[in-house]
Parts: C-alpha cells; sequence; structure tokens
C-alpha cells in the first residue's frame, strides 16, 4: 500500500472491513483493495454496495461461513489426483454455503440489484454435495453407505471379529486357563485379537507372541485358535482399503467433471462477501453513499472520521474545488487541523474504493487520479534527514506528481524552519500546485499564508474553533475564517507570569498584531451572529410548536363539531324513518278499513281523502330526507331584507333546510328537523316565498357525497383511511345500505396491523342497523374484509 494511504489510516479501515467477512480469501480481498480513480468504475463499486445495503435492510444478509478454498484439490482431482476425506469433506462444505446463497437470493428475488451478475454466477450442486456427505462421515471415516461392496466386506469383518471374541470369551471363563491369564479380558496388539498371560505361564498357552508388558510380567498371546480367523480379518481390512481407495478416486473423478462451475460459484460468493461486508461496515459507521463527480468538487456535509468513536467524534463541513480550490486551515495545536485534512482524505479514498462516507446523504466526493498527502513527522535518522529535510523531500514528490486530478493534503506546511522563511516557501509551493489545476487543503502556524488565503482569488481560509475559557479545541471547522494560535491567551490561562507575556507582545510586529486584532474582531462578531442564529432558530421552533398546537385543536374543534353535526343528522333520519314506518302502517289499517266498508260510500270516501292526505304527508316527510344539494354560489349572496323568525332559510355548510328561530347580530338561531343549532346569517340563504320558477337549482353530488339510493353497492373500500375517517365513511355507507334494502354487505380493511379491523367491528358492535358480522372466508378475503348482515 502507498505509503500516502498510510499516512491517511486507509489500512486501518480495511482492517475493519476485514473483519467483517466470513472467509479467508475475502478478507485477504479487503486488506488488498486499492482506490480506483475511474469515475465508472468508482459508480459500479458504490453501487454494489449500495445493492447490498438495500438487501440486508429487507432481507437480512446470507450466510457466507464455511467457505474455503477448494481451487488446489479440484485443480488436482482434474489432473487425475485423488482427493482425500478432508478434501472431499471441504468442497461438499463449499457447496452447502453456495446452496445457501442461491437460496436466499430466491427468496430475496423482487427486484433485480446492481450484484445480480454474481448471483446468476454461482450455481448449486446438491448431487455431488450429497454424494460426498453421504459417502464420507469425518476426515478419517468412510460411511458403510458409500458402496455395496464395502458394506457387505465391513459386514464379514465384525462377523469374524465376533467369532473370535465367542472363542476367547470362552477360553478366559475355562477353569483351565485360569491361572495362567493375568486377567479375564480379550484385547488387540497390532490389529489382531490377543489375551493377557502371565509370562511365567506361557508355555500353557498355545499361539504367537505379539507384544509384551512394560514390566515384563504379561505377554499377548494370539491363541492357535483363531489365527486363522484374525488372518481372515487382516485380507478383509486389506479389501476394504482398496474399496475406499476406490471410492476416493469415483468421487474425485466426480469432482473434477464440476471443478470449473464450482470454482466459479466460490470466487463470485467470496465477492459477494466482500460486498456484504463493505454494506455491513455502513451500517455499523452510520454512513451513507456519496455524489461523485470528476470535476474536483468536493463537499462533505456532517463528516466524521471512521476511527474517532462515535461518542467523541466532531463533524465537520467542508467544500473544496467549486467557490475555491484552495483550503488554508489555521488555528491552535490539537485543536482538530490534522484530523480535518485527514477525514477529507481518508473519505475520498474510501469512497474510490466503493465504500459509503461516514458523512450525510448527498454528500459529494471527487474521484482523483492521486491522493498525495504530507501529514505527520518524519525525520529519517537512517538517512540523515531532519524533520524539515524529510518534509521537503515529500514535497518534491507531490510536486512532480500533482496535476488537475490530484488532491493535495499538507500538515504543517513550511514548519521545521525559520518563520520568514518557511512562509514564503510555503506561499510559493502552494502557488505551484494551484498552477498545476490542484485541489489544496494544508494547516499552518504561519500569519503569512492567512494573508495570502485573503488577497488570493479561489484560495480561504479556515479554522479549528478552539475556547479559550475553557483551554479546550471544540473542534468545529469554520470555512471563510482565519483562526488565531492563542498563544498569549492560553499561557496567561496556564498562569504563566504576566509580565513575560507583556515583554512577549513588545516583540510582535505591529502589522502582525493589527492582523490578529481583526481576526479577534472577526472571531466575536461570528460568535455573536452564532449565538444571535441560535436564538432565532430556538424562537422559530417555539412559533413552530405554538402553530402546530393551534391548528391541532382547530383541527379537534372541526372534527368535533362535524361529529355533533353527523350524530344529530342521523338521529333526525332515524326519527323521520320511525314516523314513516308508523305512517305506512296507518295507510294499511286504513287500506283495511276500506275494503271493510265497500259499501258504505261515505266510509270509502274518508278513507281515500285520509289516504291521499296521508301520501301527502309521507312526501314532506321525504322533501325533509331526500339528499338534494343546492348550487353553491360564489360568496356574493345577498339578503333580500332582514331575516327573522319563522323565515325558511337554506344553510349552506349544512347543505338542509331549517326555520328561522331568533335572530342576534350577525347569528341565527335555527332548527333543521329535530336539531336547534347557531348559523353565521352569512351561510344562510333565504327561501320562503320564492315561486316555483326560483326555486333552488339542483346540482350533481360533490364526490364524497351520499350516494342515491339505486347507487348503492354490496362492499366498502376503507383501505389507506386513518381510523376516523375510515369509521366515518363506513357509517355513511351503512345508512346508505340499509335505506337501499341490502341484507349482505362486505367491508374491506386489508389485513395489515389489524388496528383498522378492529376499530370497525367495535363500530358495527354497536351500530343500530347490523344484525351481525363476521371475518370473511377463504375466497372472500379472509381476514382482510369483514362481512356483516344488516338488519
Amino acid at each position: 500500500m502507498q505509503k500516502d494511504y498510510i499516512s491517511l489510516e486507509l489500512d486501518k479501515i480495511l482492517k475493519v472491513l476485514s473483519e467483517l467477512t466470513s472467509c479467508p480469501d475475502a478478507g485477504q480481498k479487503a486488506l488488498e483493495l486499492t482506490p480506483v480513480s475511474d469515475i465508472n468504475a468508482v459508480g459500479k463499486l458504490l453501487s454494489e454496495t449500495e445493492a447490498a445495503h438495500i438487501l440486508i435492510a429487507k432481507y437480512g444478509a446470507p450466510s457466507f461461513g464455511g467457505l474455503v478454498n477448494i481451487d488446489n484439490p479440484l485443480r488436482r482431482a482434474e489432473a487425475g489426483g485423488v482427493l482425500n476425506m478432508h478434501e472431499l469433506l471441504e468442497i461438499a462444505q463449499v457447496l452447502r454455503v453456495i446452496r445457501g446463497i442461491v437460496s436466499w437470493r430466491e427468496k430475496s428475488s423482487g427486484t433485480e440489484t446492481a450484484i445480480d451478475y454474481l448471483f446468476n454466477a454461482v450455481s448449486s450442486n446438491k448431487y455431488l454435495e450429497e454424494k460426498i456427505t453421504n459417502a464420507v462421515i469425518s476426515d478419517t471415516e468412510m460411511s458403510d453407505n458409500a458402496s455395496p461392496e464395502l458394506k457387505n466386506i465391513r459386514r464379514k469383518i465384525r462377523v469374524q471379529e465376533s467369532r473370535i471374541r465367542d472363542k476367547l470369551e470362552e477360553m478366559i471363563r475355562s477353569a483351565h486357563y485360569k491361572n495362567s491369564l493375568q486377567e479375564a479380558i480379550v484385547t488387540q496388539r497390532n490389529g489382531r485379537f490377543v489375551v493377557p498371560v502371565k509370562n511365567e505361564h506361557r508355555s500353557e498357552v498355545a499361539g504367537m507372541v505379539h507384544d509384551t508388558s512394560s514390566s515384563g510380567a504379561t505377554v499377548f498371546i494370539e491363541p492357535a485358535s483363531v489365527v486363522e480367523a484374525n488372518n481372515e480379518i487382516r485380507v478383509l481390512q486389506s479389501k476394504e482399503k482398496d474399496e475406499i481407495e476406490r471410492i476416493l478416486a469415483e468421487l474425485s473423478a466426480e469432482a473434477a467433471e464440476f471443478a470449473d462451475s464450482i470454482i466459479i460459484g466460490y470466487e463470485c460468493s467470496v465477492n459477494l462477501n466482500l460486498i456484504f461486508s463493505k454494506a455491513q461496515l455502513a451500517y455499523k459507521q452510520k454512513a451513507a453513499k456519496p455524489v461523485i463527480n470528476s470535476q474536483g468538487h468536493l463537499s462533505l456535509k456532517q463528516a466524521r472520521h471512521p476511527l474517532i468513536p462515535a461518542s467523541e467524534v466532531v463533524p465537520i463541513d467542508v467544500n473544496l474545488g467549486s467557490d475555491f480550490d484552495s483550503l488554508i486551515i489555521t488555528g491552535p495545536n490539537t485543536g482538530g487541523k490534522t484530523v480535518s485534512i485527514k477525514t477529507i482524505g481518508l473519505l475520498t479514498l474510501m469512497a474510490e474504493c466503493g465504500l459509503f462516507i461516514p458523512a450525510d446523504e448527498n454528500s459529494e466526493i471527487s474521484v482523483f487520479k492521486n491522493v498525495l498527502c504530507d501529514i505527520g513527522e518524519e525525520q529519517s535518522i537512517e538517512q540523515s534527514l531532519s524533520t524539515f529535510s524529510a518534509h521537503m523531500t515529500k514535497i518534491v514528490s507531490i510536486v512532480g506528481t500533482a496535476d488537475e486530478s490530484t488532491l493535495v493534503l499538507i500538515d504543517e506546511l513550511g514548519a521545521g524552519t525559520d518563520p520568514v522563511e518557511g512562509a514564503a516557501l510555503a506561499v510559493s509551493i502552494l502557488e505551484y500546485l494551484r498552477s498545476k489545476g490542484a485541489k489544496i487543503a494544508a494547516t499552518t502556524h504561519y500569519s503569512e499564508l492567512k494573508e495570502y488565503a485573503i488577497r488570493t482569488h479561489r484560495v480561504e481560509n479556515a479554522s479549528c474553533e478552539f475556547d479559550v475559557n475553557s483551554l479546550k479545541p471544540t473542534y468545529k471547522l469554520l470555512i471563510g475564517i482565519p483562526g488565531r494560535s492563542n498563544a498569549f491567551a492560553i499561557s496567561e490561562r496556564l498562569k504563566l507570569p504576566a509580565e513575560i507575556i507583556e515583554n512577549a507582545k513588545q516583540f510582535i510586529s505591529d502589522e502582525n498584531s493589527r492582523f490578529e486584532d481583526v481576526v479577534d474582531t472577526l472571531e466575536k462578531t461570528r460568535l455573536e451572529m452564532e449565538n444571535e442564529k441560535k436564538k432565532n432558530e430556538e424562537q422559530f421552533k417555539e412559533i413552530e410548536s405554538i402553530k402546530a398546537s393551534v391548528q391541532k385543536k382547530l383541527d379537534e374543534a372541526q372534527l368535533k363539531s362535524d361529529k355533533e353535526i353527523k350524530a344529530a343528522t342521523e338521529q333526525a333520519k332515524q326519527i323521520v324513518q320511525n314516523a314513516k314506518r308508523a305512517a305506512n302502517a296507518l295507510m294499511l289499517e286504513i287500506e283495511m278499513l276500506k275494503k271493510e266498508q265497500k259499501k258504505e260510500s261515505s266510509a270509502a270516501e274518508l278513507a281515500r281523502k285520509a289516504k291521499s292526505a296521508l301520501k301527502g304527508h309521507l312526501s314532506d316527510i321525504d322533501d325533509l330526507t331526500q339528499d338534494k344539494f343546492y348550487e353553491e354560489d360564489n360568496g356574493d349572496y345577498v339578503l333580500p331584507r332582514e331575516l327573522k323568525a319563522g323565515d325558511t332559510v337554506y344553510v349552506t355548510n349544512l347543505g338542509v333546510k331549517a326555520e328561522v328561530l331568533s335572530v342576534s347580530g350577525n347569528r341565527a338561531e335555527i332548527q333543521a328537523g329535530m336539531m336547534k343549532t347557531k348559523a353565521d346569517i352569512e351561510n344562510l340563504r333565504l327561501v320562503e316565498g320564492k315561486k316555483s320558477a326560483d326555486k333552488p337549482r339542483l346540482r350533481t353530488p360533490r364526490k364524497g357525497d351520499e350516494a342515491p339510493k339505486s347507487a348503492a353497492k354490496a362492499s366498502v373500500d376503507l383501505r389507506g383511511m386513518d381510523r376516523e375517517e375510515a369509521l366515518m365513511t363506513l357509517d355513511r355507507y351503512l345508512d346508505t345500505a340499509y335505506r337501499s334494502g341490502l341484507g349482505e354487505i362486505t367491508i374491506i380493511h386489508g389485513k395489515g396491523t389489524g388496528v383498522l379491523r378492529k376499530a370497525v367491528q367495535d363500530f358495527l358492535r354497536h351500530h343500530p342497523s347490523i344484525r351481525s358480522y363476521r371475518l370473511g372466508t377463504y375466497g372472500e378475503g379472509e381476514d382482510g374484509v369483514t362481512v356483516a348482515e344488516l338488519k
């Protein structure tokens, strides 16, 4: 890695990234990441990270644990080599991880992403995976089910072992050998079954000696009666070994056939692991995708150095390349100057590696061909270089490389030598780099560089704020304001004798003193403006809070008013409906009376007249309940005369006719049906005494008004509404459905969280028009609908 990248601590960021990966190869790739200077390539890398970032948010990250490099075993198998059990199990393990990745993508394949090309190149091979895992149990054990022949051989071995044990068990239980045996047990030596015999009785047991105890008191003898059986086991074990070798060769050949696809799948999985690790790092750092350009424009908003703990880091705002090309940062030591230029450089390199940056959204990063820096002391004893010489060596390298696509970051420019010469040299270096088109951010203590920034076009001052009262830096970066070293103020606070400080002031030139006074005045003015701005912001927030509170109360009052009017209207309609039902019953009685009195003309005539009169009254009732909508005026209506008690008026904001009960100033007490209320006179239109030709014209109902009876539907859709709006809509619909004679209705409220469903069912439980209700069944909408039966 270039020394410039190490100076900016990119290596530490890549180490953090590497620790987030799940396999060694992905971790190594993370450590080897190099910034890219092509804007299209950077855009592709960032798009891949963004795709993984979105997928993690929606579905979580896929598992990459268990990926190991199997390139060498597979290539050896291709060349005809036989793989051991451990290598075959590693291949099966990689295939299992790949299958998991493919399965994860199938479940999350809702939209296309920038990393689909990697997912598409990964293919599972369950056939080979299961063939290996069914045959190989561990690194040293082959399953009996690996082949029928192996199973048969092992069965024969177990039969022979059982026979040998039976014979030896019979022998050690025999009284003849009781005194000859050291212990009454059957054991093995060199893969053959033996019994432990006392050394002094070895001649009493016919057979072959295979081992002796460390003390020499016991010899392990294979009795002659089981020698042939042991020999048979040895033959079978040799066959078992040959069969295992054959199975391994067969599995190796199978793996060789799929070598290319497995290796491609592994490499793509490693790349996916790296990309998802980048996305996880973005979540860890609360980072965002930057906007990129190639014009040298850099705009960081609330940028944070990623290696400083979140509880301690102070965000900074930085601009470079748009209004100015060079930024001269001044201020006291430990004030945050070096951190500021490191943040600029490190975030640029992170973006060029395809990493999100710890800054607010819409922060902008330019893609530079070179990011060059001279940061920190580099005194070299081996090369006999002083601090200044080391800095100059680095500056020589920078000025030789810099061009219009270069970001240059220099800490303490011109330091380490005579201040006058150092300042002059610093100005000259800046001018040379600017002439090459480089973008520059440099820190310094020289007043000459502050003056240079003030008088030079496209060069800007910046400073790191310092609180002299607490002797602590605030680490805030202030663009456009030169900083002060505050050496005298800090020394005074640290109790340096006043005589020394006053003496020191004598040695400062009048010109420098005046400049520092100007800077001091600017700083005080800035602080005053910031305090004023803070007060204004607090007042604005308070006004907004009051405004929101007032608006909330107005909305609540309007909603309460609407509810009361609606309740009164519904009550009036219910009363009218009851009256109509009673009237209909009376008509039936009159009709029956008419039939009974057919022969008496006077009674029949009476019934006819009564029926006619009753129908007229019912017509009047219908006029009261019929939904008529009068044409709205443009607000220029003028009452033809003053209103008085008894006048009939049309209430525009309620849409009903009413009778005036009394008038007081600009308000009138009115009665609409059974409801009494007060209304503004400007909302009243006089209708009494108009000729039929002057009757208010009917208008088309507005959207949201109650539909005519003939248009009543068997369902109502409440999805997307809040609770109050949904219940108001449902109440209006139920009235229309009831008057339309519908027997069963469907209320569509959706599944969601169930809040709207509960509100609907609570409302139906107490509604007078509902006989019963239930949730929908399969085919009706299930939990997403409620089916209600009207009375």
